[in-house]
């Protein structure tokens, strides 16, 4: 489900609207590689919402069979958002167990972590796994993880409160601060608005089902990123819609890719890769990887 390959987009240009409002500047289907598609990457819109860097949607009847093996991470944090199914999973912080529909894994792998994830049992497997990119002070940090059943996961009208802070209610994901991500569902017709926080000026939204109309434009199973701005997001919808949505501060430094791991210097990386190669070492002499 992750990796650190860029993806192929299907980008069309948006005409902007007349009037100060936020609109859509750029849309994108992303690559689907196996059962997951990579909505963005480092390699392509990545580096435009940065600290998000990486998005994943997943949607696919399971059979129980191991899908994500243990690999390792430094550098970003990711989060797991599981709609359907069940997700067994396992970290070298000692956390173990299965999520079910519903739940958030919030994983920062900071100066280095293995885990893995695979479906439990069969049946539909839906959800989304984002990765952002970690503040200077967060990038060699020891790794953390928390895994949020559903009850967890606070919820404000339409929207489920994944990372961060949307009208008065506070995610337990310990995020770093500067950034939103909702998942929100709504009915035919209906109208909702976003007010983003100040400095939150980076703005996304994918939709996996229905559409949204966002400014003039209809948005549906794609992604559409929002011109830079404070203004209020405005979407109206079309039929039963589902869709997630991001907003934060732009992260101020480059992004420094390796095999596995991003992080804002080259320093940094070093450091990063020499704990996950130490990590790795230690999963081998236990027969856990090869």
């Amino acid at each position: 489900m992750d990796n650190l390959t860029s993806s192929l987009h299907a980008k069309r240009p948006v005409t902007a609207p007349q009037g100060a409002q936020r609109y859509v500047v750029q849309r994108a289907t992303g690559h689907r590689h196996g059962p997951v598609t990579r909505i963005f990457s480092p390699g392509d819109i990545g580096h435009q919402v940065k600290p998000f860097v990486f998005l994943d949607y997943f949607d696919f009847q399971a059979t129980g069979g191991a899908m994500f093996p243990m690999h390792p991470h430094s550098g970003i944090a990711t989060t797991t958002v599981l709609l359907s199914g069940a997700l067994r999973y396992e970290d070298t912080t000692g956390a173990s167990g299965v999520l079910a529909a519903g739940s958030v894994e919030w994983m920062r792998a900071g100066h280095g972590v293995w885990h893995d994830g695979s479906p439990a049992g069969a049946g539909r497997f839906r959800g989304y796994q984002l990765w952002v990119a970690l503040p200077a002070a967060m990038e060699l940090t020891p790794a953390q993880s928390q895994y949020l059943p559903p009850e967890a996961v606070p919820q404000s009208g339409p929207a489920r409160v994944i990372l961060g802070r949307y009208a008065g209610v506070q995610s337990q994901a310990l995020a770093p601060e500067d950034l939103l991500f909702l998942h929100v569902r709504l009915s035919d017709g209906e109208r909702w608005r976003l007010t983003p926080e100040a400095g939150h000026d980076v703005g996304w939204l994918h939709v996996s089902a229905g559409a949204l109309h966002v400014a003039g434009t209809r948005v549906a199973n794609e992604l559409a990123v929002l011109n830079e701005s404070g203004a209020e997001i405005d979407v109206v919808a079309e039929g039963a819609t589902e869709f997630v949505i991001g907003t934060a501060v732009r992260h101020p430094h480059p992004l420094v890719l390796g095999h596995y791991s991003v992080h804002t210097s080259d320093a940094a990386l070093v450091r990063g890769e020499q704990e996950i190669s130490r990590i790795g070492e230690q999963l081998r002499a236990r027969g856990r990887v090869r």
